[in-house]
């Protein structure tokens, strides 16, 4: 029986970020690598400009060397390797974040959350440090694919505390792991089968604790260009606070028709 051909698989990117209402500076940072079909988030903490200033040297530093390392590699890198690959580079990346934090007192204590994924056409290599999250909407179904690094979901682990509790704690911004506070991190990732029509988003808490799941479904499920979606998660934290900043990366997986099209008058 012939199956789909996996290198039919298309992807659309988008990004987005915003400071949101209640903050003027923007700790977030997005990299986007189409070519290899990497992306990036992270969401900064420490005094002063130093959350920029993580964030930012996570993503360029990631999206320069894994980028480098995927596009030698090549799309049919497997799941292992690649897997290593994300390891050493979020290593790499964690240790310039330290050394910068430790030997620059204005970045004293200095770190990001990070969420990255590798897009390989019917397969996603996720992986995530702290908070930061991605979703997929399925069929219309929205579930959260990464489980937050944080005090307050080891207390809803434990059964200390209801979701009802959760979604009004004080404890939501006290992550128990981050890259750039120690000298090693342990970087979570895992394998996630695609499938044609999925949307996935990663975003920074600044969108996750100012949208909830039903509101953020309806804009991915609805019927408009993905630029516009983004825009409308954007304007939708903002609406409900924007305390935080905010930022969202989506990819949306389809066939390639043309040459499903082609493919099909070779085959009868």
């Amino acid at each position: 029986m012939w199956k789909l051909d996996p290198a039919l698989m298309n992807y659309e990117f988008c990004t987005r970020t915003d400071p949101g209402l209640a903050r003027e500076n923007n700790e977030d940072s997005i990299a986007l690598d189409e070519a290899t079909r990497l992306g990036v988030l992270a969401d900064g903490m420490g005094g002063y400009n130093a959350g920029e200033i993580a964030s930012g040297m996570a993503t360029t530093f990631i999206k320069s060397e894994l980028g480098r390392w995927l596009s030698q590699a090549g799309r049919h890198a497997n799941a292992r390797e690649v897997r290593r690959a994300m390891e050493i580079c979020v290593d790499n990346a964690n240790r310039s974040i330290f050394n910068a934090a430790n030997s620059n007192p204005q970045y004293s204590g200095m770190g990001t959350t990070l969420v990255l994924g590798v897009f390989q056409d019917e397969r996603l290599m996720l992986g995530h440090i702290g908070d930061s999250r991605c979703y997929r909407l399925r069929a219309g179904d929205l579930a959260q694919i990464t489980k937050d690094h944080s005090l307050l979901q080891e207390q809803l682990d434990a059964g200390l505390i209801t979701p009802e509790q959760a979604a009004t704690s004080s404890n939501k911004n006290l992550v128990t792991r981050a890259l750039g506070v120690e000298d090693a991190v342990l970087l979570e990732v895992n394998e996630h089968r695609v499938e044609p029509g999925d949307i996935y988003m990663m975003c920074s808490d600044g969108l996750s604790d100012m949208v909830d799941d039903d509101g953020i479904a309806k804009i991915l499920g609805g019927d408009v260009p993905l630029e516009q979606k983004a825009a409308q998660l954007i304007d939708a934290a903002n609406a409900n606070g924007g305390r935080d900043n905010i930022s969202v990366l989506l990819a949306q997986v389809s066939t390639d028709s043309k040459k499903r099209g082609l493919l099909s008058r070779w085959l009868g």
